[in-house]
């Protein structure tokens, strides 16, 4: 996750910290607490509670009746912390539609464990991912806000893409290299071309021209673009060079390990370049945003969907081939295409939003600097881990593979050049995405 992708979130959280601010200055927040289960029909999560000192209770009306609850019960059962928590929690489960699929969670870890068959269990745990990733995406934002920027910024880049690198890390593991290469291919593409278009298309319908910092624009697409050649320099050896009698067999997985070393060191200097050198680039509106989670709520949360999100990559990886047999689908298409779609749910949101809220330099953060930490950091990593675990997975990507990402990154560093956009630059994109999937779906 970017700075600017903190940011983002934080912005579209705003309406929530603020009551959430309001609620720690007021002494009545246990009236806010019971008024909240019945937000919905007072018309808000705060509001009005009427109160009668006299006897010390407060009431709030349910129905027919009022249902009084003694305030000195209420505190020693729901002590302020635990209000934030609950009221915090109901807004990060409840803010989106698509967390209504958190009811495939159990229902995904049935299906692999009672083998309800290969698509089934494939399409119920592909589903489970994607409030998940929404639900990590506000909870690990949530930590990188009460540790500042430069923890923070760590946070986001280890938990910021875990949906992705989990994937990953599990087809790295069963040797599915197609999969892994494909998949992390596939969310730098939906990031940079669906993600950015649909903000250019939505941001564009509610204004003419909207423009964004050219120059965080120009130094995110240099590095995108380096990461872009960093993957074609093996890719276009390997397919040049396989003659060459003087090469040893091994020698594009030395140069692929070179390479993810150095790739690793340069999104290493990136993230110093956004959260300490050059900062004042990429800070948005909401940079004095107070977290909504207590510290233990937040790593517990984190904790927990981390392991379940690894379950479910575990479900969804060992299903991939039988997929693909029963599908007709190749390994290809369903890891550049489909796999993305559930890692890249909450940048896909995200963007979009603040993108209509004419916030372009937090749009673009979201969508282009969530596609630097594919391309500089996840595929290094997983590189670096093969190595380390003995999974011999390589930046030998297919030829074709390597040309469509060149040809997607010099495109995207084309649109935006001159740090403006509008809808119809939007429609580009997600054609050029969607000539993409046309054509690896044929492959």
């Amino acid at each position: 996750m970017s700075a600017q992708r903190k940011n983002a979130i934080s912005a579209v959280k705003a309406d929530t910290r603020q009551r959430l601010a309001e609620l720690d200055e007021g002494e009545d927040y246990e009236e806010a607490l019971l008024d909240n289960s019945n937000g919905a029909a007072a018309g808000g999560i705060f509001s009005r509670v009427s109160a009668t000192p006299s006897l010390g209770h407060a009431r709030v009306s349910t129905g027919p009746q009022d249902r009084t609850l003694s305030r000195a019960s209420l505190r020693s059962v729901a002590p302020k912390w635990f209000v934030r928590d609950y009221l915090a929690l109901k807004e990060i489960i409840f803010s989106s539609y698509f967390n209504i699929l958190l009811v495939c969670v159990p229902i995904g870890y049935a299906s692999a464990l009672l083998d309800w068959g290969a698509v089934t269990t494939f399409t119920l745990n592909f589903l489970a991912l994607i409030p998940l990733a929404l639900i990590l995406g506000d909870i690990t934002e949530d930590l990188a806000v009460r540790f500042g920027d430069v923890v923070g910024g760590l946070i986001n880049a280890t938990f910021g893409n875990v949906v992705e690198i989990m994937v990953s890390l599990f087809a790295l593991f069963k040797n599915l290299f197609t999969v892994v290469a494909a998949s992390l291919l596939g969310s730098i593409l939906s990031n940079l071309l669906l993600v950015l278009g649909c903000s250019f298309f939505l941001g564009g319908l509610f204004q003419k021209v909207q423009t964004f910092n050219a120059l965080s624009n120009r130094a995110c697409s240099s590095l995108l673009m380096l990461a872009c050649i960093g993957i074609c320099i093996p890719s276009a050896a390997s397919m040049l060079l396989v003659d060459d009698p003087s090469l040893r067999p091994d020698w594009i997985l030395d140069v692929s390990r070179g390479t993810a070393v150095i790739m690793l060191v340069c999104y290493l200097c990136y993230l110093a370049f956004q959260l300490k050198t050059h900062s004042d680039l990429f800070k948005g509106d909401d940079d004095d945003a107070v977290p909504m989670l207590t510290l233990g709520t937040s790593i517990g949360a984190l904790t927990l969907i981390t392991a379940i999100v690894a379950g479910h990559s575990e479900f969804l990886t060992a299903s991939i081939e039988q997929v693909s047999v029963h599908t007709g689908m190749s390994e290809a298409f369903i890891g550049l295409i489909i796999l993305p779609i559930a890692g890249n749910a909450c940048e896909h949101l995200t963007a979009c939003i603040v993108a209509m809220r004419n916030k372009m330099d937090l749009s673009m953060g979201v969508a282009v600097g969530s596609s630097i930490q594919i391309a500089l950091f996840a595929i290094p990593f997983c590189v670096v881990v093969g190595w380390i675990s003995g999974h011999d997975f390589s930046l030998n990507f297919s030829p074709f593979s390597a040309m469509v990402l060149a040809v997607c990154v010099i495109n995207a560093n084309f649109v935006t050049t001159d740090a403006t956009s509008h809808w119809l630059l939007g429609v580009q994109l997600i054609a050029l995405y969607c000539l993409v999937a046309v054509a690896f779906f044929y492959q």
